[in-house]
């Protein structure tokens, strides 16, 4: 066992593993952070998607080892009272069928948000291409990437005045 110290959603958390144990079990088996879930464990479905300094990574394939004084950001580290814009969405639309995968889901969407604050139709499939939905509610995800995207521009519109008559 080594230890290892994690920044995870802004705050230092010391985790005692061995140096080769999946991030994915850090963060639910140590931390307690059970929002990211395990799918298949070779990265292919997407449900353990966190980011990594800010970009989407699978979870089950890195190990605690690898991570160094990168940022990570969880589901839970996105907004604790569900208030983050595709949160939002996805309640409107009530996008999840089983939810299973929706955690993934959200932080790929989210890093597409960052990069493409309004995606076209082919930057979702591109960026949501690796994250699977047993229940297939993709018709519901890209509506749901496409709400909150108007709901984040509506918010910075109205925080900068240009929403105001």
């Amino acid at each position: 066992m080594s230890k290892y110290t994690l920044n995870v959603n802004g705050k230092a958390q010391p985790v005692d593993v061995e140096a080769d144990t999946p991030l994915l079990w850090a963060l639910r088996d140590t931390m307690g952070l059970v929002g990211t879930k395990y799918g298949c464990g070779v990265g292919a479905c997407g449900a353990c998607t966190v980011h990594v300094d800010g970009q989407p990574a699978r979870a089950c394939q890195l190990p605690v080892s690898s991570i160094g004084k990168r940022r990570i950001t969880t589901i839970e580290g996105l907004d604790a009272r569900a208030a983050h814009p595709l949160q939002q969405a996805w309640q409107e639309l009530d996008v999840p069928q089983c939810g299973y995968c929706q955690s993934g889901q959200i932080m790929s969407a989210c890093a597409l948000l960052k990069q493409h604050p309004r995606p076209t139709e082919a930057q979702i499939d591109e960026a949501m291409a690796g994250n699977l939905c047993r229940c297939a509610t993709y018709v519901r995800i890209r509506a749901g990437i496409q709400r909150a995207a108007d709901i984040a521009s509506s918010a910075s519109a109205a925080s900068t005045g240009k929403g105001r008559k």
